[in-house]
């Protein structure tokens, strides 16, 4: 069955850095694009970024341009989400999704926080 499980989150600075990370099994990873979400309090689950099958392609949020990158090894089956310059409106559960046949599949999610 897919699994996704999302680790790496945690409590950071305005300003400082957080790499979650999302380790896959379960389906064949190399043949599907990954996604990052995240959920504030209040609010609806959004698109953070997208990484294409080989990494070719990358999509961000507005957002988030510039100051994250989503990246993935397929050797170890494992996505990433490298977040520099943290502000606090970035505090939220992140998510690890992919799309297979129609069906959406989440992990557990990670809590990043964001505050001085």
């Amino acid at each position: 069955q897919v699994q996704l499980v999302e680790s790496g989150g945690g409590l950071a600075q305005p300003g400082g850095s957080l790499r979650p990370s999302c380790a896959a099994s379960g389906f064949t990873f190399t043949s599907y694009p990954m996604s990052w979400y995240r959920q504030a309090p209040g609010k609806e689950r959004e698109l953070v970024a997208l990484i294409t099958n080989a990494g070719a392609w990358r999509n961000y949020a507005d957002s988030v341009k510039v100051r994250f990158t989503i990246s993935r090894d397929n050797a170890k089956n494992t996505v990433y989400l490298q977040m520099n310059s943290l502000k606090p409106e970035d505090t939220a559960v992140y998510y690890c999704n992919v799309a297979i046949g129609g069906v959406n599949y989440w992990g557990q999610g990670t809590q990043v926080t964001v505050s001085s």
